[in-house]
């Protein structure tokens, strides 16, 4: 018999799973107000980490700083268990440095997982919920154990979990990551309440022990001399204290997993899920770059009371004897004991184009996606998919319209909008190629693009609102400064110039247009800028860059212009595009299924071409439609 243990409209938002999207969910929602339920299989797995030990990255560390500015909590968790931390992408412009931090696994979900416990108006509750079912009075959650909990809105953050099933080699399981239960009933539930589901996969390395490593023969990489924190709201940076190492795979380790290929469950057809196109295992890589002769691998430590170690770069799902005997043809892990095998998973998940932007099912009102469920890949780019799916289930309760991020507002505007309007055939991955603006869209300037709506919804209290205000404050006051500085011409300024492979200057400069040159920096002319104020290296950086590439910035700010001029012309709701002639049949059947919100959207659809899209604007001007 059901034990009704709650009323109705008892919880504003439960959130179904406490993975890195679940919790930014759950603590969105419950500090805008909304009583929250957050229901987790194991209460010991909230924040875990069941791949990669790290967060950021290339275009991922954009997200988790955007996250940070909005008022989510992965960055500040990120810095109080960082291991060790790098800003890749150094040799390489402004619009594409990102940082990527080494984090201790258990020390991060249990400062989660304490974070959630103690943060007002969330119930954290360890259950597995096997239906889920809509009614007048809300959508009800029923647990394993019988319990039925009935909410308002309902956000599905059930990443690999749902329908998971393991693979290595011959053996295959029912299983979510690590171990741990998988979500089977309620994967059943969601096919029979009629939501779009299919199968990806993806795939985890094997953790070995340290002491079974010859470090000696692998190249050392360090971390950062300077480290620059996730979050805006950390005073102190974390320190490295550890070291990562790298080693390369060779011929004998590509034998090996040729020879035994037809064991790989991917290979011998029995994995159906479709898996990640930008991480693949390394058979796949073996297999699909099969003219190169060595891959990289990456030994990083899973913690500073572990002696675990993770193989990042070497996810497989070959048996569990060929995965030893391919690890041991690499220089350092000859000797190599693994603790923890590789293993592919496969898991349910939903078709985006059902989903609006505010990450709502459009034909489900009150049921939010985020994360893994939603077609995408990676811990960051679920805690931004949860975070604005918490934000807007809490404010649908509370009768107010739903946070949208545009493209040229932040990678998580793209990230959404590539999901909701192109869909994704294969788990998605944020890169920074994927944004046409992503000069626009540097890591160092999410504050500033950011933290006024995090500040104007809620998540961004008041004292961190004014020292953003003071930072921009202190930098648009230097840029300033430096446009009106003129340095006289002097031997010692020449002789820097002419040592950094700069002309020297006979009439003396502009101090913002010597930083203009490629071959000069900020701090590199300090010593003849005498006015000079003390300032953050955050806010140093953030005036170069923005002096710099004035032209640049400029030039992309225009075509953010042209852009949302096609934004801001909507489309009204209900429009059969069946009956628009001259649309394509292609066009037509896209159209029908996005349901775009405005011209800019619509232009971005696969399958959507720019006559189309003249169509549908001579359609809507025909109609009484205008911007």
């Amino acid at each position: 018999m059901t034990i009704q243990n709650y009323p109705a409209g008892a919880f504003d938002v439960a959130v179904i799973g406490g993975g890195h999207a679940g919790i930014e969910a759950a603590l969105a929602t419950a500090r805008l107000g909304a009583e929250t339920i957050l229901f987790t299989i194991s209460l010991d797995w909230i924040g875990n980490m069941p791949c990669n030990p790290s967060i950021g990255g290339t275009a991922k560390g954009h997200l988790v700083r955007e996250l940070d500015a909005l008022g989510g909590e992965m960055g500040k968790a990120a810095d109080r268990n960082t291991l060790q931390s790098r800003m890749l992408n150094r040799g390489k412009g402004p619009a594409v440095y990102s940082l990527r931090a080494q984090i201790d696994r258990r020390a991060y979900s249990t400062t989660m997982k304490h974070t959630v416990e103690l943060q007002k108006n969330l119930e954290v509750k360890q259950a597995e919920i096997v239906s889920l079912t809509q009614a007048e009075d809300g959508w009800h959650c029923v647990t394993q154990l019988g319990a039925e909990y009935v909410c308002r809105t309902v956000i599905l953050a059930t990443g690999t979990f749902l329908g998971g099933r393991v693979y290595i080699g011959e053996v295959n399981y029912e299983s979510g990551p690590d171990g741990s239960f998988p979500a089977t009933r309620l994967a059943d539930s969601l096919k029979a309440l009629g939501l779009p589901l299919r199968r990806f996969k993806t795939g985890t390395p094997a953790r070995v022990a340290r002491d079974s490593i010859d470090f000696s023969q692998m190249e050392i990489q360090p971390g950062d001399e300077t480290v620059t924190p996730f979050s805006y709201s950390t005073e102190t940076p974390p320190e490295n204290t550890v070291v990562c190492h790298v080693a390369y795979t060779n011929e004998e380790t590509k034998k090996v997993i040729l020879a035994n290929l037809h064991r790989s469950p991917l290979y011998a057809g029995v994995i159906e899920g479709v898996g990640p196109r930008y991480c693949p295992s390394i058979e796949d890589k073996i297999v699909r770059f099969a003219d190169k002769k060595r891959h990289q691998l990456f030994v990083e430590p899973c913690g500073a009371d572990t002696e675990e170690m993770y193989l990042q770069g070497m996810s497989s799902s070959l048996p569990e004897e060929v995965q030893l005997q391919f690890y041991r043809t690499i220089k350092g892990l000859e000797r190599v004991k693994v603790m923890r095998n590789a293993y592919a998973i496969e898991y349910d998940c939903i078709d985006p184009l059902c989903l609006s932007a505010s990450l709502e099912l459009k034909e489900f009102p009150g049921l939010f996606g985020a994360g893994q469920f939603n077609g995408s890949s990676g811990y960051e780019e679920a805690a931004a998919q949860g975070l604005i799916a918490g934000i807007n289930a809490a404010r649908k309760c509370q009768n107010l319209p739903p946070l949208i991020l545009s493209r040229s507002s932040s990678y998580i505007g793209t990230l959404i909008d590539d999901l909701v309007t192109k869909g994704c055939s294969d788990p998605y991955r944020m890169m920074t190629s994927r944004s046409e603006y992503r000069l626009l869209l540097r890591q160092d300037n999410a504050d500033e693009r950011l933290m006024p709506i995090g500040h104007e919804i809620g998540l961004i209290d008041d004292k961190t609102y004014a020292s953003f205000l003071e930072r921009t404050a202190a930098k648009d006051r230097e840029i300033d400064r430096i446009r009106h500085t003129f340095l006289p011409p002097s031997a010692e300024l020449n002789e820097l110039l002419t040592a950094a492979g700069t002309a020297p200057t006979q009439t003396g400069a502009r101090l913002a247009d010597l930083i203009k040159r490629p071959q000069l920096t900020y701090d590199l002319l300090a010593p003849f800028d005498k006015d000079r104020p003390a300032l953050s290296h955050e806010i140093r950086e953030k005036v170069e860059i923005a002096v710099k590439y004035e032209g640049y910035i400029a030039r992309q700010q225009a075509q953010v212009d042209e852009m949302l001029r096609l934004e801001r012309k909507s489309i009204p709701e209900g429009i059969d595009y069946t009956a628009i002639h001259g649309l394509r049949l292609e066009a037509q059947e896209k159209l029908n299924k996005v349901r775009p919100t405005n011209i800019g959207q619509a232009s971005r659809i696969s399958g959507v071409s720019p006559a189309d899209v003249s169509v549908l604007l001579i359609y809507l001007s025909k109609n009484g439609v205008e911007a």
